[in-house]
């Protein structure tokens, strides 16, 4: 079951027309919901650090729901980020528990729009100011979507805005960002990316057992690797076994790119992939690290539960 996480980092919420709007409207049509407001939380910015990354490892999604300011997010929520997302966490040799999570950022802008660009008095794009947060994700291993803002959003009554025309506004915000959310958890292009990064991660361990592979293979597969051309399921095991004879457990198939398109039955995937590994002495790379550029073609199709099948995999060097 998918679980969105959504970090409020107002520092006073019950003073937010818009950012508590789009929360309430969060909590009444999104299922399996954990909104953290952090000003009720940590009223004295002292984080509970732990009780923040258990609610992030249980997360599929992600959101930041924040108010600019001084272009950036505010104090509250940058102390969050610094406490929570911790060396061996989110980031350094040990640091994957965010890897694959989906990061929405949502953010209510009190300036027009127009004072967002080269000639406006902020000369720089709402993208732009949020850039560190961007690399935060990459960093992290997150799965960066496309922010979610809107201008106007601030009332002050008899002098800026009015109520109901921020309250519309927030309304919007709020369906663009379920609408986000649903993306992120129940598209095929992310259930595909989800896949590809899962079937990759399982290969760089070289299980004995191979059943994971082939569970997820046609019976009729055609297989187009350097070494050949093989059918099936059968044709898989051979060269899976060939496969282990050359190459040590523990490699890197790394992503780089990946095109997804639709065909008559499925998807075509083209991908580019950056593989390093070890490999043994007594094989015909005769103990060299492999550190190659592969491009491969897969055409795959989804059932109605979303599980995903192979049916051709070609390889070229």
């Amino acid at each position: 079951m998918s679980n969105v996480v959504v970090i409020s980092g107002h520092p006073e919420l019950e003073k937010s027309y818009a950012n508590s709007f789009i929360l309430n409207q969060l909590d009444q049509k999104l299922d399996n919901l954990n909104i953290r407001r952090l000003d009720e939380l940590y009223p004295d910015y002292n984080i509970g650090v732990e009780s923040e990354q258990q609610a992030l490892l249980k997360a599929d999604v992600i959101v930041l729901q924040f108010p600019l300011y001084w272009y950036s997010v505010p104090g509250l929520l940058k102390k969050w980020l610094d406490d929570v997302l911790t060396f061996n966490f989110a980031f350094g040799p040990e640091g994957n528990k965010l890897k694959g999570k989906h990061l929405i950022l949502s953010i209510t802008v009190g300036g027009p729009e127009d004072s967002y660009e080269p000639l406006g008095y902020n000369h720089f794009t709402i993208e732009q100011f949020v850039y560190p947060l961007q690399q935060t994700a990459y960093l992290a291993g997150m799965d960066y979507q496309k922010p979610i803002y809107t201008h106007g959003m601030v009332y002050i009554e008899g002098v800026y805005n009015k109520l109901e025309d921020v309250q519309a506004k927030a309304a919007e915000h709020s369906q663009r960002l379920i609408d986000a959310i649903n993306y992120s958890l129940h598209s095929d292009e992310v259930k595909i990316k989800r896949f590809v990064e899962q079937w990759f991660n399982q290969f760089d361990l070289l299980p004995e057992d191979s059943s994971y592979f082939t569970k997820r293979l046609s019976s009729d597969l055609h297989l187009v690797m350097p070494e050949g051309e093989f059918t099936g399921h059968d044709g898989f095991r051979d060269w899976y076994a060939t496969a282990r004879s050359a190459i040590k457990p523990n490699g890197d198939h790394q992503v780089q790119q990946l095109t997804i398109s639709a065909i008559e039955e499925g998807y075509q995937l083209d991908l580019r992939i950056k593989l390093v590994a070890e490999t043994f002495a007594d094989s015909h790379f005769k103990g060299q690290l492999l550190d190659l550029q592969v491009d491969e073609t897969w055409q795959i199709t989804l059932n109605e539960y979303g599980d995903i099948t192979i049916h051709d995999y070609v390889v070229n060097l």
